[in-house]
């Protein structure tokens, strides 16, 4: 069982830096037709877009200029991950 609790953990590990390469990416000027940067969109979108419509559809995120997703997925991430070491611990 350990080594599940383990698993999930090095997958949310890998889901926030992928998360952290999108926002580093979305700063510097790379086309994104290059097949690397895809594949980073095709891992975080599904991640990122229900959080993102959830933070528009409240009071707050109408009037936000900036996409705070990434910020909003990090501390859901960061709950899971202390979740899952409490299980394990």
């Amino acid at each position: 069982m350990w080594m599940v609790y383990r698993a999930i953990d090095y997958l949310l590990i890998f889901i926030q830096w992928a998360i952290f390469a999108r926002v580093i990416i979305s700063w510097i000027p790379i086309p994104r037709d290059n097949n690397i940067i895809r594949l980073l969109y095709q891992i975080t979108e599904p991640i990122l877009a229900p959080l993102r419509s959830i933070i528009q559809r409240s009071a707050l995120g109408r009037s936000m200029m900036l996409d705070f997703s990434p910020v909003l997925a990090f501390l859901i991430i960061s709950f899971l991950r202390n979740l899952v070491f409490n299980l394990m611990f």
